[in-house]
C-alpha cells in the first residue's frame, strides 16, 4: 500500500511542479569549449592565446596533446598562473627530468594522476602569449619539455621537462605527440560562473615534424562538454582574422554549432617572431639530451 501511494506521488510530481510554477535549477557552470586541430604527429607544438575576457576559475588551455596540456589559469582568488601537466601511464609515474630554479613540480590527482607545475605568471587580457611543447623519445619513455615566451624580455624560458611511458601504438612514431587541442574551462562551477563570459583567441598554431617541415594548424573541430549541470546554449566558436576564437558563458550567442569544422586561410598566415626564435633555440640546444643526465 505504501509503495502504491509513493508511486502515485512520484507520477504526480511533474504536474505539481508545473502548477506551482517551480523554477528550473540554474546551471552551475559554463560549458567547456574545445578546438581539436587536424594535424599529423609532431615533435614540437607551438600555439598562442590572447584572452579577451576572463573570470575567477578559468582555464585557457593552449597546447593540449594526448599525454598532457599547457596553458593559463585565473584562480578562484584572482591570481594568474601558468600550468603544465603530464599524466601518469597507468601505475608508472611521471618522472621529472629538469625544472627551472623558480619552478616547483608537484603531483596532482582528481581527473587522472600525474605531475604538473603551477607557477605565477602575470598574464593580462588583451595580450598575446606563446607556448610550446617539444617531445623526444628516451628509451621506452617520451620526454615533454614546456617552453613559455616572456614578451617583456622577448625571450623563451624552458620551464620543465617531464617524461612518461610512451603511449601505446606509437612504435611507428617514437617520441612524437598526437591529438592536439585547446579549450576554455570554467572550473569554479558556483552557478555565478555560468553567467560570466570567457573568451579567447587562439593561434595560429604550428607543428614541427622530424623531417624539419613546419605546418600551420589551419583546421579545427569545435566541440563542447555535455555535463547536465552546465549551461547549454551559451557557447560559440569561429574565425577572427588569422585566429580561431572560443567563447562560453554569460550572454554568449551561438553562431557556430558544436560539431562544426573551422578553417583558417593558410595564404595569410606567417610564422610569428616568437616561433622563429624558438626554432633557433631548438636547433642550437639539444635540451632533452642534457636533461637525461640531470
Amino acid at each position: 500500500m505504501k509503495i502504491a501511494v509513493m508511486l502515485l506521488y512520484v507520477a504526480a510530481l511533474p504536474t505539481v511542479l508545473l502548477a506551482t510554477g517551480a523554477a528550473p535549477v540554474p546551471p552551475r557552470a559554463a560549458r567547456s569549449v574545445h578546438l581539436f586541430y587536424r594535424a599529423p604527429a609532431a615533435t614540437v607544438f607551438f600555439n598562442t592565446v590572447c584572452v579577451r575576457q576572463s573570470q575567477p576559475g578559468s582555464y585557457f588551455q593552449v597546447c593540449g596533446f594526448s599525454q598532457g596540456y599547457f596553458g593559463l589559469q585565473e584562480l578562484a582568488d584572482g591570481r594568474h598562473v601558468a600550468i603544465f601537466s603530464v599524466w601518469d601511464a597507468g601505475r608508472r609515474r611521471v618522472a621529472v627530468l629538469y625544472h627551472a630554479p623558480h619552478v616547483h613540480p608537484a603531483r596532482f590527482g582528481g581527473e587522472g594522476t600525474g605531475a604538473h607545475i603551477l607557477m605565477h605568471y602575470r598574464w593580462r587580457p588583451g595580450r598575446t602569449y606563446s607556448f610550446a611543447v617539444a617531445s623526444r623519445r628516451i628509451g621506452n619513455r617520451t620526454a615533454y619539455a614546456a617552453w613559455l615566451y616572456y614578451p617583456a624580455k622577448a625571450a623563451w624560458k624552458h620551464l620543465v621537462t617531464f617524461s612518461t611511458l610512451s603511449p601505446r601504438g606509437t612504435d611507428l612514431h617514437p617520441g612524437l605527440m598526437t591529438g592536439f587541442y585547446a579549450f576554455i574551462e570554467d572550473f569554479r562551477r558556483n552557478t555565478l560562473s555560468a553567467r560570466q563570459v570567457r573568451r579567447a583567441l587562439y593561434g595560429p598554431g604550428w607543428i614541427g615534424q622530424n623531417d624539419g617541415r613546419w605546418r600551420p594548424l589551419t583546421q579545427a573541430l569545435f566541440t563542447t562538454s555535455n555535463a547536465p549541470w552546465e549551461a547549454k546554449k551559451t557557447v560559440d566558436a569561429g574565425i577572427a582574422g588569422r585566429r580561431f576564437y572560443l567563447q562560453t558563458g554569460g550572454d554568449t550567442r551561438m553562431h557556430t554549432v558544436p560539431g562544426s569544422h573551422l578553417k583558417l586561410n593558410r595564404r595569410i598566415l606567417h610564422r610569428p617572431t616568437a616561433l622563429k626564435q624558438l626554432l633557433t633555440i631548438l636547433r642550437h640546444k639539444t635540451v632533452h639530451k642534457s636533461d637525461e643526465h640531470r
